[in-house]
């Protein structure tokens, strides 16, 4: 005899992630929808077949919130425009679909600023991703079918940067959104300067020394 389990009831322990194969895209849709914006389980994914149920660690969400707001006085300082998607679910053809830690429209900023819903049959992906702790390949092989074009991933004080190449995501030690910032260096020194100072200590002498320079 087999015992099934629906998926809406399994709880995963903080920290833990489950693969599910063989889940068709129909499938996938239909959990979405059962579940709504009330859900026992944080983050799903799809890619090609294969689900993926995540449950942070309460650690997990603070370094990409803090990330994300040092990309942002990054893009004030050079006056550039960008849009804060946070985690955003985005789904394309029958393949792929994931929710970001958070993701940022920056070059395609001003085409989606009013869009409260995202169709990516026909809708530009995000400019820039950020994930944290993500230990399944299965979250880049999304992405790639989403055709993010940067994808950066913070993980035990370092960051790795991502960029998409014929459909495969190649590390690089230069972020092609900040080509004039050590990026891969300074983040890292800046989430620890958040840990030890306050994150909103950290944000203003940030701010001061690029006034200063």
């Amino acid at each position: 005899m087999t015992v099934t389990t629906p998926i809406k009831t399994i709880a995963l322990s903080p920290g833990s992630h489950l693969l599910i194969p063989n889940v068709t895209w129909e499938q996938y849709e239909d959990l979405l929808a059962e579940l709504g914006e009330e859900r026992r389980i944080p983050r799903i994914n799809y890619c090609n077949g294969t689900l993926e149920l995540m449950s942070p660690l309460p650690a997990h969400e603070r370094p990409h919130r803090i990330i994300s707001d040092i990309i942002k006085l990054l893009l004030d300082s050079q006056g550039r425009e960008w849009e804060d998607f946070g985690s955003t679910t985005f789904k394309k053809l029958k393949r792929a679909g994931l929710e970001p830690d958070t993701c940022f429209y920056i070059q395609n900023a001003e085409r989606v600023r009013d869009f409260l819903r995202m169709d990516m049959a026909q809708d530009p992906p995000p400019d820039l991703a950020i994930e944290t702790d993500v230990t399944s390949k299965t979250t880049l092989e999304a992405y790639a079918v989403l055709q993010v074009p940067e994808v950066w991933i913070y993980d035990n004080g370092k960051l790795k940067i991502h960029l998409l190449q014929n459909d495969q995501y190649q590390e690089s030690i230069v972020s092609p959104t900040f080509p004039d910032v050590a990026i891969a260096e300074i983040i890292p020194q800046l989430v620890q300067q958040a840990f030890q100072q306050g994150t909103s200590t950290m944000l203003r002498n940030l701010r001061n020394q690029m006034a200063k320079a």
